[in-house]
């Protein structure tokens, strides 16, 4: 199977923030970064898969600033690793304050996806090709969550 450019799948999404999505301090919920965190990650899946994918596991999300009403979200997916039929893939989340264009990055975290036939079976997909530094980097540690993740799913199956 031919394998795919990271960036033949990277994907970008943005979203205003607004009061319905708010806590009772004015922040986002973390729990509708969270959603848009997990959209994200499925259009890169997507993408590269160019199949139906469903979400497998979500690796701890720090938040390091809150998102206030008003703010532009934005989100930058890219698949760091493929498996077999799971990919890991990269979430970035910043904030822009948009009568300033101050950004800040919010948070950032690691999904698994796992890609599916119309039956809803694992099918396999094609590799990523890492081509830039920073994309070698996430290939090379992507592994190394995989091992930690497995190791994880172990421990708590005993």
């Amino acid at each position: 199977m031919e394998g795919k450019l990271v960036r033949e799948s990277a994907s970008e999404y943005s979203e205003l923030a607004l009061p319905n999505d708010s806590n009772g301090f004015g922040n986002v919920l973390g729990g509708k970064v969270m959603h848009l965190v997990d959209l994200a990650a499925a259009m890169a899946g997507m993408r590269h898969a160019r199949n139906p994918v469903v979400t497998a596991s979500v690796d701890s999300l720090h938040f390091l600033h809150p998102v206030h009403i008003g703010e532009l979200i934005m989100l930058r997916s890219s698949v760091n690793r493929v498996f077999r039929s799971s990919m890991e893939i990269g979430v970035k989340v910043m904030t822009e304050k948009l009568l300033t264009g101050m950004r800040l990055h919010t948070c950032s975290a690691y999904l698994t996806f796992v890609a599916i036939d119309r039956e809803g079976k694992a099918i396999a997909i094609p590799p990523a090709i890492p081509e830039t530094e920073d994309e070698i980097r996430r290939y090379r540690q992507a592994g190394e969550r995989r091992e930690y993740r497995l190791a994880m799913r172990h421990r708590l199956q005993a």
